[in-house]
């Protein structure tokens, strides 16, 4: 799917946090720029969690807690693990996944062993593309791996 503006790459993530429970994680793959933390906030935002939502790039994670009458009730994990170089030192960061829904910004080839389900997203920025653009539209590919996400008939019908 194309997402034109970094507005609706929120609005993208607001649109898969009314689908996301305590337990689920989803993987953004994507390069520096790319709309990781973009998707993020709106997710974030969508879950009703307390504070801004920004890069844990310097502390890898970050917990944001619900804001008192979220509608959600389940902290959002963001996870920068850029750094990281195994399944074992994601896991080494002690996140409750069970009790949570986690973000992991950078996750490619992390997640086997850590859960058996999970959503990816692969954001392609343009190359080669107008450089004095402000905005350019971002390809975001959308995964489910395992059982938990078989089935996405609500992605579907975003895309109409």
């Amino acid at each position: 799917m194309i997402v034109e503006t970094p507005e609706a790459m929120a609005e993208l993530g607001a649109l898969i946090a009314r689908q996301l429970r305590a337990g689920d994680l989803v993987q953004l793959n994507g390069e520096l720029g790319a709309g990781k933390t973009t998707f993020t906030r709106g997710l974030g935002a969508a879950l009703g969690v307390r504070g801004a939502v920004t890069s844990p790039t310097f502390v890898l994670a970050r917990t944001h807690p619900v804001s008192t009458g979220s509608t959600s009730g389940v902290p959002l994990v963001h996870v920068d693990a850029y750094r990281l170089g195994s399944a074992m030192e994601l896991d080494d960061l002690d996140i409750d996944y069970a009790a949570s829904i986690v973000v992991v910004e950078w996750g490619a080839g992390l997640l086997d062993g850590v859960a058996d389900s999970w959503l990816e997203l692969d954001i392609e920025r343009p190359h080669g593309g107008d450089p004095d653009a402000e905005i350019e539209p971002r390809t975001v590919t959308i995964t489910g791996h395992g059982p938990r996400w078989q089935r996405m008939e609500w992605l579907d019908a975003a895309r109409h």
